[in-house]
């Protein structure tokens, strides 16, 4: 039996385009999203739409990594980074508005976003289609698709007020492309002091590159000044198994083996917390 169209992918229909056609709005059609050529992108049975033809990406999240992911969210850790970057992009999103979050991952953050717009839809990109499946039941407001941020993305021209990008890949021209001219990109990334406890007792995590704001700026600034940047900087603290599974929903889980972790006294019991949130407005 053909999957129904999931109401907030149906409240999301006009955003999306054809990934190969590339300007051609796509339609329902059962179990599945067509252009009028012909193209069809089916609708999993989770609920997202898979919208990646040729060759697939392969750095998206895995199971464990989604399941790692989903647990430690729970715990409220992050919490405050959600509501910074809801507060900064609720600034700037109308009623009713839209919200596209690239590399979704779970929905967390989208889903922090909506709930303070009321009238508001959200649509979540991300390569990993196990953390799609989360995404698309993080909200009843949000829809999720699978795409590369590193593609051309399958949306129309100047269809979002915000585009959320939190701990994720960036692609600034599509950014630029897809934002409303009164619309806002809100960046949310590491300080080089985030985490800092737990990658000092865990030398294979990944390091985080002193020059990142540096390479942030040159990317941007073609498209984008900054409006606002504010820094969110905590500590927290961590049982056991919330700092396992804080290694392994990172990219420094494909390189930190379980000899790494076996040591019951090498985890931290507490860790700095520190980003910084950016609304940045198209030149």
């Amino acid at each position: 039996m053909p999957v129904s169209l999931p109401p907030a992918l149906d409240l999301s229909l006009d955003l999306l385009r054809c990934p190969t056609c590339r300007t051609r709005r796509l339609h329902s059609a059962p179990g599945a999203l067509r252009c009028p050529v012909g193209h069809t992108f089916d609708i999993a049975r989770h609920g997202y739409a898979g919208l990646l033809t040729g060759t697939r990406a392969t750095s998206g999240d895995d199971a464990v990594m989604v399941q790692a992911r989903t647990r430690f969210l729970s715990t409220g850790v992050y919490a405050p980074i959600r509501a910074v970057g809801a507060r900064l992009a609720t600034d700037f999103v109308p009623e009713p508005g839209t919200v596209v979050d690239v590399g979704c991952g779970t929905g967390y953050y989208l889903a922090g976003v909506l709930d303070r717009l009321p009238g508001a839809r959200g649509l979540g990109l991300d390569t990993s289609v196990r953390a799609l499946r989360s995404a698309a039941r993080a909200h009843d407001r949000a829809a999720a698709v699978a795409w590369d941020v590193f593609r051309p993305f399958p949306l129309a021209d100047a269809v979002a007020d915000v585009v959320l990008d939190v701990f994720a890949p960036r692609n600034p021209a599509e950014f630029h492309r897809v934002l409303r001219r009164a619309g806002r990109l809100i960046v949310v990334r590491p300080t080089g002091r985030h985490l800092a406890e737990l990658r000092g007792r865990v030398p294979a995590m990944v390091r985080i590159d002193p020059a990142k704001e540096q390479r942030l700026h040159r990317a941007v600034s073609p498209f984008f000044e900054a409006v606002v940047t504010e820094q969110l900087e905590y500590s927290a603290s961590l049982s056991r198994s919330d700092a396992l599974d804080l290694v392994a929903m990172t990219p420094s889980a494909h390189h930190v083996s379980r000899a790494d972790l076996n040591d019951g006294g090498v985890l931290p019991d507490r860790v700095t917390v520190s980003v910084l949130a950016t609304a940045y407005r198209p030149r």
